[in-house]
């Protein structure tokens, strides 16, 4: 199955692609993760890419799906897709590429995606994420996993945060249309308990895909 997540940011995607991943066997493809991986390599598409990044210009569509359009060709069928596509655009051309079998909408509340996002501290160490009122440190600026001291990202303030939700709606409030009306759309109630959110997702591909 190929599988297309969308979701804003502090949706969950990451938490749930994981499941998702253990559950199937599927790999899980990340566009953003894709581009630094082929930056810090060096590849021909990383050097172009850079190029871009350097003068603060946005990387082009054709070479971030020449980048997925690889990696589906290593792994083959089978695949988690997250962080593209972001605009119809983007969409078509994937579908130029490659089938999309589904697509899933983790929905959140704006309400609550500021909470989970300017709450939010991450480890610059280990990577780990915690939240100071879902899921707190035992000790209050300090790392469970590696003792190192947590750190309030600059992008989690809440200004930056009301951007860059505001800039996912806009983006891809056309793009849930496009597919709703190819038939391949299902939304996800993404405002609950993280295990009730996988059950509904594994009820969704089981009941396409079993």
């Amino acid at each position: 199955m190929n599988i297309v997540l969308l979701g804003a940011p502090g949706a969950g995607k990451g938490t749930q692609a994981k499941r998702i991943q253990a559950d199937h066997s599927v790999a899980h493809i990340s566009a953003g993760d894709l581009l630094r991986d082929a930056v810090s390599r060096g590849t021909p598409e990383g050097l172009e890419a850079r190029t871009f990044m350097e003068s603060g210009s946005l990387v082009p569509d054709s070479l971030i799906l020449s980048l997925i359009g690889g990696k589906v060709g290593e792994i083959g069928s089978g695949f988690i897709l997250d962080g593209f596509p972001r605009t119809i655009d983007q969409a078509k051309s994937l579908d130029d590429l490659i089938d999309i079998d589904i697509v899933l909408s983790i929905d959140v509340p704006f309400s609550a995606l500021l909470a989970r996002l300017t709450g939010r501290r991450s480890c610059p160490s280990c990577g780990g994420v915690f939240h100071m009122i879902f899921n707190p440190p035992t000790v209050e600026g300090i790392c469970d996993l590696c003792g190192a001291e947590l750190v309030h990202r600059a992008d989690d303030n809440e200004s930056t945060v009301t951007a860059r939700i505001e800039t996912y709606v806009s983006q891809t409030e056309s793009l849930i249309t496009y597919y709703e009306n190819q038939g391949i759309l299902k939304h996800i109630d993404g405002n609950r308990n993280i295990d009730l959110i996988s059950d509904d997702i594994r009820k969704v591909l089981s009941h396409n895909f079993m």
